[in-house]
């Protein structure tokens, strides 16, 4: 689908112009939006528009690195979007000039239709061309992202809080599943930054110090929502190996426990062994009371030990 707005010099907005009116010298700027576009509506990207093969090639060709080019008469981008519950990577690309702005996305994005009926809404800001139609975007494209990292953080606060008597197993394949989206959210977040910040230092593309303070805002946060991502993946650092800890501690104890239980019933399965062996010979075997004197020597043995070793503290551990 290809829906148009076009400001015409009477500071009207017309919506769904034919694409044919759009170069009327009535026309001050104006924007098409190809959202999943047919096959016969992606040929005005070459055919109406002439844009630059290669770009036509990104357009057509997914997943692109959040990027720059500049082009005679216009500049190209490619933007993320992000689906909220799959953290799915969608590609927005973006041509811009004085003129125009074109968007193409192969999905029907929330995100461009908020941008959309927001530049439709203010009016006061049709003035500003393009460049507006163009902060907008793609500050609908960055809050987005916001809602996704701050559910990471509750989960993990949840994890760190609420989930202490969960297995072991259980904690960590959620504390890696969050670990996971995290660094999905990185490989986005980082070169959305990375890109806000070439385009605010470019000598290419024109924009007042009123406009470039706008886009610097979402450049800030960029920048807040790159600092929470890597927190986070530290926070996820540091509660699984928390857990690891605790389990090795409590791992160690039983060890300890089972290794001084087994120490204890040595020496008494030593004597048990030998008065066991069936050799015909054996003296204490004839004596009256000599099964009791064993019992009673191993109950000794064994007591001392016990007492010996709680005396150490190894049953503290």
């Amino acid at each position: 689908m290809i829906r148009t707005m076009a400001f015409t010099t009477q500071h009207e907005i017309l919506i769904d112009l034919p694409l044919e009116q759009l170069n009327d010298e009535k026309i001050v700027w104006y924007w098409v939006d190809l959202q999943e576009p047919s096959d016969m509506e992606k040929n005005v990207l070459s055919e109406f528009f002439h844009f630059h093969p290669l770009a036509i090639e990104d357009c057509f060709h997914f997943l692109q690195r959040p990027k720059l080019d500049y082009y005679e008469g216009y500049h190209f981008f490619v933007f993320h979007s992000l689906h909220k519950n799959t953290l799915e990577t969608r590609e927005v690309d973006v041509f811009l000039s004085k003129k125009y702005i074109v968007t193409y996305h192969d999905e029907i994005l929330p995100e461009m239709d908020l941008a959309w009926n927001r530049v439709l809404q203010q009016k006061s800001s049709w003035k500003d061309g393009t460049i507006y139609a163009f902060y907008v975007m793609l500050d609908k494209l960055v809050d987005e992202y916001f809602p996704i990292v701050y559910q990471l953080e509750d989960e993990l606060n949840d994890v760190d809080n609420k989930d202490k008597g969960k297995r072991l197993e259980l904690l960590i394949n959620q504390i890696f599943d969050i670990r996971g989206r995290l660094l999905k959210l990185r490989r986005t977040v980082f070169p959305m930054r990375d890109l806000l910040y070439r385009l605010l230092n470019s000598t290419h593309i024109e924009m007042s110090a009123d406009q470039r303070s706008h886009f610097k805002d979402i450049y800030d946060h960029l920048l807040k929502l790159a600092e929470m991502i890597e927190a986070n993946r530290e926070l996820t650092s540091d509660i699984r190996d928390n857990y690891l800890s605790i389990n090795a501690n409590r791992t160690n104890s039983t060890m300890m426990v089972l290794t001084v239980i087994t120490t204890i019933f040595m020496p008494l399965t030593f004597i048990a062994g030998i008065y066991g062996m069936n050799f015909e010979y054996m003296p204490e075997l004839s004596w009256k009371y000599g099964y009791f004197a064993v019992l009673g020597f191993m109950a000794i043995l064994g007591l001392s030990m016990y007492f010996w070793f709680r005396h150490k503290g190894w049953f503290d551990r």
